[in-house]
């Protein structure tokens, strides 16, 4: 047997290959469904209940523009924007403060914990965060991910002016799968079917596992006629080649339905409700189509 040296390492260093936690960052620690977001801080950023903010903070003790984090020479200034039940810092109520590493900003039932660049524990905390946003069946993101990525796009989109589209997506007659062959088998077509949309999307594209056998593609960047067209590629990447489950080779169909942002729409939820009001026309109009 081969006896392989042993690579010394410092403590505290990284393994080979690994990563120092990152740049600077602040990471929700208590929230209700926000638990482990980590928000990278390249540039300055709001946090609020508005979906407008870089950082969503959905509970009615949030002012919609509570604060503002800026970059301030090396670091960063956190600055309440006169929020009606005002931000604390480590215990202690601040209209602005130089954040430190470790520092615990408090907003509503929100803490968020600010880490300066290669914090070993913001890693941790972000990959308690990433396995809660998984889907462990299908290893895609999970709904509450993708609400959360869904509302940072469209603030995103707001700020820039740039399109961004969604498609809802529902696998036909999966029910029928379930019964005739048990859940083991319908396991099987939906991990395979979450496998196939996620490789026919374009980079920086997300797919996410929303429901039983519901999932919803968030598309930055795109408008109608492209959504569209991304859609009618992951309906064939589907319907392309069976699915083999238990060892039986099932013909396996979605259907899609597609909406893209419009100059009215306050909230995402919106843009979602019209994705889904589409997929149900594509079911009713004999399914494996796209409507938009």
């Amino acid at each position: 047997m081969v006896d392989e040296a042993t690579r010394a390492r410092k403590p505290g260093e990284p393994p080979r290959g690994g990563a120092a936690g990152g740049g600077p960052r602040i990471v929700v620690v208590e929230g209700e469904g926000l638990a482990g977001l980590s928000v990278p801080l390249d540039r300055e950023g709001t946090l609020g209940r508005d979906p407008a903010c870089e950082v969503v903070l959905p509970s009615e003790d949030v002012s919609r523009r509570h604060a503002r984090i800026t970059l301030d020479g090396d670091g960063h200034l956190l600055v309440d924007l006169g929020s009606t039940n005002g931000t604390q810092v480590n215990g202690g109520s601040v209209a602005q403060r130089r954040l430190a590493g470790g520092d615990r900003v408090s907003i509503g039932p929100f803490t968020l914990r600010y880490f300066e660049a290669g914090a070993l524990e913001a890693r941790d905390l972000e990959e308690v965060g990433r396995l809660a946003r998984r889907d462990p069946l299908t290893g895609v993101p999970n709904r509450r991910a993708f609400e959360e990525a869904l509302a940072r796009a469209f603030a995103q989109a707001r700020r820039s002016g740039l399109p961004m589209a969604v498609v809802a997506a529902d696998v036909d007659r999966f029910k029928a799968v379930n019964d005739r062959l048990g859940h083991a088998a319908g396991d099987q077509v939906l991990a395979a079917v979450a496998g196939r949309l996620a490789a026919a999307l374009r980079d920086g594209d997300l797919v996410a596992r929303v429901g039983g056998e519901e999932f919803a593609a968030l598309l930055p960047g795109a408008g109608l006629d492209e959504a569209v067209e991304i859609a009618g590629r992951l309906r064939a990447r589907v319907a392309g080649q069976p699915v083999v489950a238990l060892g039986e080779a099932l013909a396996v169909t979605v259907s899609l339905g597609c909406a893209a942002l419009l100059p009215g729409d306050e909230e995402p939820v919106a843009l979602l409700a019209r994705a889904d009001a589409k997929l149900y026309e594509a079911k009713a109009a004999g399914r494996d189509r796209v409507m938009s």
